[in-house]
């Protein structure tokens, strides 16, 4: 892939973690473990120093005009305002979106591409905290305040601070494919793909003592990925019926107990491609996939890539041992 140029639009008032994340992601040169290629640049309207919301500066070298042309152009939290980036940076973002540029937000920095006008008839996303303020100050965007990010017509926005690096893996998983986002995402020590949305990271009324956790049930189920593992079944374990079961799972783990138990076996599966020979019929049955062809089938919907593809680039990290 030819490297991309992208391109991180700051201003005073610039949160320093989700900058951060654009610049862990995209300022550091992977290509040797196999990661994807950037050429990453930080811009401003004036060049000089710039005050971040933390009481330290940052010295930024370049302007504008150093984005113009640029196939990304990034904006981290900047604030809430309508006046936290000057006319002439919006005018610097819309022209970004007209000429099919991708572009990607961090948390609060939805509220900068809303007022640029570049959100209007999309599906976007921020931190939970701002959601509701963003749908009320912009009712020609459709605003999701339950998952970590969402991409609409080459606009990714993320949802609240840590989940910019899950918009950001996201991106580089469209453009350069999962192998390349595993990569970046093993350097970060994060997972590749989270699931769930900010639903697990709200506060809910929901009792969490010790004895109606949900805990001990999903550390067995880890247990026995083999075996047919049905809603009716898990919720009869703890005593529930089906659909107080499913609203508790949600509620503790953020996505139902199918999707879970599916990206389970989805994980015990590139555990096993890279550190074990066996076949991949003998792991589909090992992880309760059933067949090779329905593991291929979660392969490829879910990292798009093959299974196959996936051992030829991740075998050999750790020691191949003949498993069971």
């Amino acid at each position: 892939m030819e490297p991309l140029t992208v391109a991180t639009l700051v201003a005073d008032g610039v949160a320093p973690f989700e900058f951060g994340v654009l610049c862990e992601v995209f300022g550091l040169d992977r290509r040797a473990a196999g990661g994807p290629a950037f050429e990453h640049r930080v811009v401003t309207e004036r060049p000089g120093l710039v005050r971040t919301n933390q009481g330290f500066s940052i010295t930024v070298e370049l302007g504008l005009d150093a984005a113009e042309g640029a196939d990304v152009l990034c904006v981290p939290a900047l604030g809430t305002g309508p006046d936290a980036l000057s006319p002439a940076a919006l005018d610097l973002i819309r022209c970004a979106e007209a000429r099919g540029a991708w572009l990607i937000s961090v948390c609060s920095g939805a509220f900068v591409l809303a007022a640029a006008g570049v959100l209007d008839g999309r599906r976007a996303t921020t931190h939970w905290m701002y959601a509701d303020r963003l749908a009320a100050e912009h009712p020609a965007v459709t605003v999701d305040p339950d998952v970590l990010f969402v991409e609409d017509r080459r606009v990714i926005t993320g949802a609240g601070t840590a989940a910019g690096i899950d918009a950001c893996l996201h991106f580089v998983r469209r453009v350069a494919g999962a192998a390349a986002a595993n990569v970046v995402a093993r350097r970060m020590v994060v997972p590749p793909h989270r699931d769930g949305g900010q639903s697990q990271f709200i506060e809910t009324p929901l009792p969490a003592e010790p004895d109606t956790s949900l805990a001990p049930l999903t550390a067995w189920v880890l247990e026995h990925l083999d075996e047919e593992l049905p809603v009716e079944s898990l919720a009869a374990r703890v005593h529930m019926s089906p659909r107080t079961f499913a609203r508790r799972f949600r509620a503790e783990r953020g996505t139902t107990p199918a999707a879970w138990v599916t990206r389970q076996r989805l994980l015990r599966a590139q555990q096993l491609l890279e550190t074990t020979s066996l076949g991949l019929d003998a792991i589909a049955a090992s992880v309760g996939f059933g067949s090779s062809a329905v593991l291929r089938h979660h392969f490829g919907r879910v990292l798009g890539t093959t299974p196959r593809a996936y051992r030829a680039t991740f075998a050999g990290r750790a020691p191949l041992r003949q498993a069971g």
